[in-house]
C-alpha cells in the first residue's frame, strides 16, 4: 500500500473514526483503525469498530498501490494531529505490518496489525430503508436526545426510539421524568429511492443515544437538503450520508407506550417568549436548591403574567416576572428547573406554548411554528 493525502483531510477523518475505538478493547486489534487504500477509486477509507458502534469515513487520496493495514488509533491520531500542514505519504509492504508515514519535516514508523484480524462492519441485507434530509435528522435528534436516560439499568431508555412509517419518522426519548417526541414527515426527496415501508406499516427500533451523538458529529456541517439513508434490521441500524457510514446495534426490550402519557385535552395554555423564559430560568436557577432544583411557576390570568420563584433555605430566594398570554385559570405549579431549561434549549422557536390541566398533571411544551415537537415534563409537588 502506498498513498498520498493531505494532513488536514487525514486528521479530520481520523478524529471522526477514532470515536468508535473502545477505551478497553476486548481484542488488541479493536484498539486500531483499519486503513483501506483503493487504487481504482483513489480514496483512503478509515474504519473503527467497538463491536457495537462502527464508523467508516472516506477521504480523497492519490493511491499508487492499494492495500489494507490496521494501526493503533490513538498513536496514529496523536502523530497526525501534530504534523505540519501539507502532504503525507503512507506506505507499507503487503508482507509486513510496519507502516511508514512521511511528511515534509520527517518520517515515522508505526507497528500495526494485519487487517484480516479486524472484524467487518455489519450489513443490513433484508431490512427496511428510508431516506430523509440531514436537516430533518438533526431536528429529530436535537429535539429528543437530551431526554434520554443515563441509567444503564434501564437500558432501553438510554436510546432514542424511532417509529418508521411510509409518510414519516417519529423520534421519542424519555428518562421516566420527561418525554420528548418529534415528528418528521415527507422523508422522500425527488431523487431519493422510494421508501420500503408500506402504507399503514410501522417499523420500530431503539438506537443508543451515544450512537446518535456520534452520528451528529460524523455528519458535520452538511447541506440541510443532503439525504441520509437509514437502514434498519433486527438488532442493527446503519446510517449513510455521502462518504460516511455509522453502524450501531439496537437496544433490546419493549419501549414504553409513550403516546398514552400525553393528555389529549387541556384546560389551560400559556404562550411565552422562549428566550425570555429561558433567560429568567437560567438566572434564578443560580439560587435554586441544588438537591431538588425546584422552580415555582405562578400563573396570573388577570395580570397576564408569569412569576418564577425559587426559595432555598440555606442560600436565599429569587423571583422574576414575565409577560405571557394565559388562557385558563390562575395556578401555581412547580418543576425541576433543569428539565424545563433543557426543553427550552432544544425547542428552537421564538415562542413556545405550555399546555396544562392541574398542578400535578403532565405539562406539554411545544414550539409555535416549525417542526412538530412535543416535550412533556412532569411537575413536582409544591411543599408549604
Amino acid at each position: 500500500m502506498k498513498l498520498v493525502c493531505t494532513q488536514g483531510d487525514l486528521n479530520t477523518h481520523l478524529s471522526l473514526a477514532a470515536h468508535a475505538v473502545p477505551s478497553r478493547p476486548t481484542h488488541p486489534v479493536l484498539a486500531n483503525v483499519r486503513l483501506t487504500a483503493d487504487g481504482e477509486n483513489q480514496y483512503l477509507q478509515l474504519t473503527a469498530f467497538d463491536l457495537s458502534l462502527g464508523i467508516r469515513v472516506t477521504l480523497p487520496a492519490q493511491v499508487e498501490s492499494g492495500g489494507e493495514i490496521t494501526l493503533p488509533a490513538k498513536l496514529l491520531n496523536d502523530i497526525v494531529s501534530r504534523l505540519p500542514e501539507g502532504e503525507i505519504t503512507l506506505e507499507h509492504d503487503a508482507d509486513q505490518t510496519l507502516t511508514t508515514l512521511k511528511c515534509a519535516s520527517g518520517q515515522y514508523q508505526i507497528q500495526g496489525m494485519s487487517a484480516e484480524e479486524f472484524p467487518e462492519l455489519p450489513v443490513v441485507e433484508s431490512g427496511k430503508v428510508v431516506h430523509l434530509s440531514t436537516e430533518a435528522l438533526v431536528e429529530g435528534l436535537r429535539g429528543t436526545l437530551f431526554a434520554t436516560s443515563s441509567d444503564e439499568t434501564k437500558q432501553v431508555l438510554t436510546g432514542v426510539h424511532l417509529a418508521v412509517r411510509a409518510d414519516g419518522l417519529e423520534f421519542a426519548a424519555t428518562d421516566g421524568h420527561r418525554l420528548a417526541v418529534v415528528e418528521v414527515v415527507n422523508l422522500e426527496g425527488e431523487d431519493a429511492p422510494k421508501s420500503e415501508i408500506k402504507e399503514g406499516e410501522v417499523f420500530e427500533v431503539t438506537v443508543p443515544a451515544q450512537a446518535f451523538r456520534e452520528l451528529e458529529r460524523t455528519m458535520g456541517k452538511r447541506s440541510g437538503t443532503e439525504l441520509v439513508a437509514l437502514h434498519f434490521d433486527e438488532g442493527q441500524a446503519i446510517f449513510e450520508v455521502d462518504d460516511r457510514r455509522l453502524t450501531s446495534r439496537t437496544l433490546e426490550g419493549s419501549y414504553p407506550a409513550y403516546r398514552q402519557l400525553i393528555p389529549r385535552q387541556f384546560e389551560n395554555q400559556v404562550n411565552v417568549d422562549r428566550r425570555q423564559l429561558l433567560g429568567a430560568l437560567e438566572r434564578i436557577a443560580v439560587i435554586a436548591d441544588k438537591k431538588n432544583n425546584i422552580v415555582k411557576f405562578s400563573l396570573d390570568n388577570q395580570g397576564q403574567q408569569l412569576t418564577l420563584s425559587v426559595d432555598a433555605a440555606d442560600v436565599g430566594s429569587a423571583n422574576e416576572i414575565l409577560p405571557v398570554q394565559i388562557s385558563g385559570d390562575s395556578m401555581d405549579i412547580a418543576f425541576n428547573v433543569k428539565y424545563v431549561m433543557q426543553s427550552l434549549q432544544n425547542l428552537q422557536s421564538t415562542e413556545i406554548q405550555m399546555q396544562l390541566n392541574t398542578p400535578v398533571s403532565p405539562v406539554i411544551l411545544t414550539p409555535l411554528g416549525g417542526t412538530k415537537m412535543t416535550h412533556l415534563v412532569m411537575p413536582v409537588q409544591i411543599r408549604d
